[in-house]
């Protein structure tokens, strides 16, 4: 069996700025101040790692963060919910949404998230676009704010589900950043890149990662290249 960990912003869908806007107006609502934010570079981030590091600039300190992380991501639910119904929705990238389903009909995949979105701000982004229910488990900015340790939550995850170990060489990341690589390289796992978020196709060459694609269009070539060599 193998887990494909596909991230959320810029691999499968564009949010269209939402999630900066409404971390801006939970930020503000929680906290007073949002730091930062229309500079801060979200690519790739989790979502505790963007708000520490939005509000230590601002000078809060960790603690004042902390204690009142909880009441921050309810707001930015909310405020996530409104933004992006005011953005008029989303925008799911070419070919994901063929590629999803037809890679999690594979007998030998097991679909899932990697993304530094906490679980319910990936949820709210993917529950209008059909795909959510293709990913069998996740692993999110809420489990823990270092992005290089969610690929090992997902794989206990997956091994709970299917019953059987999942090897590290046996995972592949897949996403728009390379953080996305760093993840994948950190944990063991195959790195698969596309250029459809924040990072063009040459910057992510830069990091070599194991396959390169500067879209999922071409359905049927990105899921030979998912795929070989993968079977059992």
């Amino acid at each position: 069996m193998h887990l494909f960990l596909f991230d959320v912003d810029g691999t499968l869908l564009s949010a269209r700025g939402a999630g900066r806007r409404a971390m801006g107006r939970a930020l503000e609502a929680v906290y007073g101040v949002t730091g930062p934010i229309d500079s801060y570079d979200l690519r790739g981030k989790t979502d505790p790692q963007i708000v520490f590091d939005l509000l230590a600039a601002a000078g809060v300190s960790a603690v004042r963060v902390r204690d009142r992380l909880t009441r921050f991501y309810d707001r930015y639910a909310e405020d996530l919910r409104t933004e992006i119904r005011r953005s008029g929705g989303l925008a799911v990238l070419p070919g994901v949404s063929e590629l999803v389903e037809r890679l999690s009909d594979s007998p030998h995949a097991v679909l899932g998230l990697l993304t530094g979105n906490i679980e319910v701000g990936a949820r709210i982004k993917l529950e209008s676009t059909g795909l959510l229910p293709r990913f069998r488990v996740g692993a999110y900015g809420s489990d823990d704010v270092d992005r290089a340790k969610l690929p090992a939550v997902a794989a206990r995850r997956a091994e709970s589900l299917v019953g059987e170990a999942i090897r590290p060489d046996r995972v592949v990341v897949i996403g728009d950043t390379p953080l996305d690589i760093a993840c994948a390289r950190a944990y063991g796992a195959r790195a698969v890149s596309v250029a459809t978020g924040g990072h063009r196709f040459e910057e992510l060459a830069v990091h070599r990662p194991d396959v390169l694609f500067a879209d999922f269009a071409d359905v049927s070539r990105v899921l030979a290249a998912l795929l070989d060599g993968l079977s059992g």
